[in-house]
């Protein structure tokens, strides 16, 4: 059945690329100067030294000029073809309508929205699409359908980690804790808060049906819990991309990062651990089946590493250890293995306060355990971009040249809120980013002028 959709989507799409506006180009190649703060734990990369953004990105949008819904985190299927989630808009399908997500019901005047006679008065839905074609700039995108999940007693749940590997779609979610206010220790939280990954549930006909996990948000995979701001380790984890089929992995594991907060945190801020700011990133591994993705058993997380510089594997959740350590300034995470540079790219936004301008960085490391050097610091990047990866299908041969998908600018035009478009393209949606990683060499052919920042 899904053969016969597949080749639909492929002979289609082209019939009906209309849908999309064209791809943009205006300006000439130039490198995003790194400014990392003062209290940077990450020594400089020697060997990839800055980036630098090309002329060619893309917003994707509809022939209305609506932009495509966010939350994009491709994964490189054996049949050539990528998949995604996606929520919180819209998303075309073949017969040229479109289907539309809403992953959170909140009410931003503090007052908790889902208890409505103990029920949630809204299921969260979560979208998942097909992403056909080699070019960046011309892909054609088709929603597969949307899927409902009950957050309660939370007020979100959101698209996470999702992978497609031997023919099987494992598709996960989180959720964001109600909008109101709650007083942890000495701190008030005003800021809906990241919550637990729920689980997995999965698709063996690459996304046209599912089998629900069986987990839930009270009972959630790796036993957490988000309620009333207490934190979570691993909120929002993200499959590290190993490229096509996950070919590259190095034992034939899937492993996820994801970030957290330590309850005992010595520099707590409002709105620390959101769906976009934290202290911490975690990771963890499992031999991906439909019977092992929903079974912590099944499953081993970084405990940091020996005196030798080995990394420690635990089968306890409670010795979990921080991959990444930066408190104050990590959150949403994601990782890309670069084969041709054979270097992993582990790539951070913390965008504390949630609403304003955001900070992402680029990290690279020869070992999925580091230690990692810093790549880049991409001060205001977007200059709201968040969900940031680099999917591998599009990782030149000599691997210098990627391009970044992001989403940006949700923010802008809240309370007055004047936030740019910077670099250009960047937008609320679906953005395709071309970047250049430079060494010592290639560093010197670029310009530092920056374009102009437009609205």
């Amino acid at each position: 059945m899904y053969k016969c959709i597949l080749s639909i989507v492929v002979q289609v799409s082209f019939g009906i690329s209309v849908l999309f506006a064209q791809p943009e180009n205006s300006y000439d190649p130039w490198i995003w100067e790194s400014e990392p703060p003062e209290d940077c734990p990450f020594e400089r990369s020697t060997e990839i030294v800055g980036v630098a953004l090309t002329k060619n990105y893309r917003h994707y949008k509809l022939k209305n000029g609506r932009s495509f819904a966010d939350t994009w985190y491709p994964t490189w299927a054996a049949n050539d073809t990528m998949y995604s989630p996606w929520t919180d808009g819209v998303c075309p399908r073949l017969d040229g309508s479109w289907d539309g997500s809403q992953s959170g019901h909140f009410n931003y005047d503090k007052e908790i929205v889902y208890n409505v006679g103990g029920k949630h008065p809204m299921q969260a839905t979560t979208g998942q699409a097909v992403m056909v074609g080699d070019n960046p700039l011309d892909m054609h995108i088709y929603s597969l359908g949307t899927y409902s999940g009950d957050p309660a007693p939370y007020n979100g749940r959101y698209p996470c980690g999702s992978l497609v590997y031997d023919g099987i779609w494992y598709y996960g979610s989180y959720c964001l804790a109600p909008a109101g206010s709650a007083k942890i220790g000495d701190f008030v939280y005003n800021w809906p808060w990241l919550g637990p990954m729920v689980g997995f549930r999965t698709s063996s006909d690459y996304g046209i049906t599912w089998e629900d996990t069986p987990h839930t948000p009270d009972s959630s995979l790796f036993g957490e819990t988000g309620m009333w701001g207490y934190p979570v380790k691993f909120g929002a984890p993200h499959f590290v991309d190993f490229g096509k089929n996950m070919e590259h992995s190095p034992d034939g594991k899937a492993y996820l990062v994801g970030m957290g907060a330590d309850v005992n945190d010595k520099m707590p801020r409002e709105a620390n651990l959101s769906w976009i700011s934290g202290d911490q990133v975690y990771m963890c591994r499992v031999t991906p089946s439909i019977q092992n993705i929903n079974d912590v058993s099944k499953y081993e997380f970084f405990g940091g590493h020996d005196d030798n510089g080995n990394p420690i594997w635990t089968a306890d959740f409670k010795e979990i250890k921080p991959l990444v350590d930066w408190n104050n300034n990590c959150g949403c995470v994601t990782m890309t293995y670069n084969a041709p540079l054979k270097k992993y790219l582990l790539t951070v936004t913390d965008g504390w306060p949630t609403v304003e301008k955001m900070n992402s960085y680029i990290l690279e490391s020869d070992k999925i355990t580091g230690p990692w050097k810093l790549v880049a610091y991409l001060k205001d990047f977007g200059e709201q971009a968040y969900f940031l990866n680099f999917p591998s299908k599009f990782i030149s041969k000599d691997g210098k040249n990627l391009w970044l998908c992001y989403s940006g600018n949700f923010a802008s035009g809240w309370n007055d809120m004047k936030i740019k478009s910077y670099p250009p393209g960047s937008a609320y949606g679906l953005v395709m980013q071309e970047m250049i990683l430079l060494d010592k060499r290639t560093y010197k052919n670029y310009v530092k002028n920056p374009v102009p920042k437009t609205d």
